[in-house]
């Protein structure tokens, strides 16, 4: 063999050597708030399409029975969601857990002796009628001293929709029918839950307004109305507190799903307004899971093994961009970076149920509105004929309703 030929074969086994030996010593990059854009850079198309995707394992058989799904045993017995985890990349699971009138996981534990409740507080409704956004704010306080104590990281609140129906089931947990006291509201429910650590989110983004075929109606409003009534709120609360999530409803709005709308996912919500947290979707069953990320969606919840194959396959065929599923992920990790139990917050289990129990009794009251009955106005009129202010009427008052005669403390929804 020709000396040149032998130099040659030499230097490319060496060349072969030190590549190899490159590779067994690079070290994969473990999760922190300076290296998110690595952790992308080392991520497989299949973690991260579990990335953008919750985590309700063992769910299939109810999912495919058509049950709405809301609930884990995961971490958190009783919470909404969690995130996935990546054990090689450092990234931990994050629980999510409703609602808007306390945190909602169960009070008690198959063979665990200890209790876990929560605090009932006055319903979204009834501390918009405080007209007191300081009391407010001790209320998000509260309840977010609860989230982090119990080992949850982002409480599914506050509901914010405007109160346009009557028969709107969730009602009861909305502030208004007026954009700017709801709004304000909001955010210092917001800003009250976010002093302890732990998330909020905002919803349901936006206009799902009316009870009757709730997960996929199809709201028609002009660009006035959307802007002034039904997206204000929303504004507000974006503006002055910055939640870290914020949840894209169940509905149409002109004919396209909010959960679809790049429109108002990106081009609103980011472009205008500046948000940068996360948008998870609510708690929907498969749609179109490419298109929703590429509007704007970074969790789709509750998270499916469908959504994980749909997103891998939209890549693969060209259908969805590789650089809005980074751009999902990187804002996913951004939110996790944040959240007590990535930074191992020893949470106790034992939140200050009687000092919450004082802030829920007190802005219950501010928020009661009594009536006084100035000449005889309301009609509450006795079997004789006389008025109220007669202390010997005899009064016959029709109650209506279930909660005339059994209280419903926590209602339905995620109250």
């Amino acid at each position: 063999m020709r000396p040149k030929t032998l130099r040659l074969l030499t230097l490319i086994g060496l060349t072969c050597c030190l590549n190899l030996h490159a590779q067994e010593t690079k070290v994969t990059p473990r999760l922190t708030e300076h290296n998110i854009e690595e952790v992308v850079a080392a991520m497989t198309l299949e973690e991260k399409a579990m990335m953008l995707t919750g985590n309700m394992a063992g769910i299939g058989t109810a999912a495919a029975a058509g049950d709405m799904i809301g609930r884990t045993e995961i971490l958190v017995p009783g919470a909404a969601g969690t995130t996935f985890p990546i054990a090689r990349l450092g990234i931990p699971p994050t629980v999510m857990a409703d609602g808007p009138a306390g945190l909602r996981i169960d009070p008690t534990r198959n063979g665990d002796d200890r209790t876990y409740y929560c605090t009932g507080f006055p319903t979204g409704i009834c501390l918009a009628a405080s007209w007191n956004t300081a009391l407010v704010e001790c209320v998000g306080e509260a309840i977010g001293n609860e989230v982090r104590e119990y080992g949850a990281d982002v409480l599914l609140a506050p509901g914010m929709n405007i109160m346009r129906h009557p028969l709107c089931g969730r009602n009861f947990e909305y502030y208004s029918e007026d954009p700017l006291l709801a709004g304000k509201i909001a955010a210092a429910y917001v800003r009250g839950v976010q002093q302890n650590g732990v998330g909020t989110s905002i919803k349901h983004f936006v206009a799902n307004n009316q009870e009757t075929n709730r997960m996929n109606n199809d709201a028609r409003i002009s660009q006035r109305a959307l802007r002034e009534i039904y997206l204000r709120p929303f504004e507000i609360a974006v503006k002055e507190a910055k939640p870290w999530t914020v949840m894209s409803s169940y509905n149409k709005v002109n004919g396209v799903y909010t959960q679809d709308s790049h429109d108002l996912l990106t081009n609103t919500l980011r472009h205008e307004w500046g948000y940068e947290g996360i948008v998870v979707t609510d708690w929907t069953m498969p749609r179109k899971a490419a298109m929703q990320i590429a509007a704007g969606n970074d969790l789709l919840m509750p998270g499916l093994p469908q959504q994980q194959a749909d997103i891998i396959q939209a890549v693969k065929d060209g259908t969805l961009k590789i650089e809005d599923v980074d751009q999902g992920v990187k804002r996913v990790l951004a939110y996790i970076v944040k959240t007590p139990r990535f930074q191992h917050y020893a949470f106790s289990n034992q939140p200050d149920l009687k000092a919450h129990a004082t802030v829920a009794r007190q802005s219950a009251a501010e928020g009661m509105v009594l009536l006084k009955n100035d000449e005889h106005t309301l009609p509450l009129l006795s079997r004789r004929g006389q008025g109220w202010s007669d202390p010997s009427s005899e009064m016959r008052i029709a109650l209506f309703g279930i909660n005339s005669y059994d209280l419903l403390a926590g209602g339905t929804g995620s109250g």
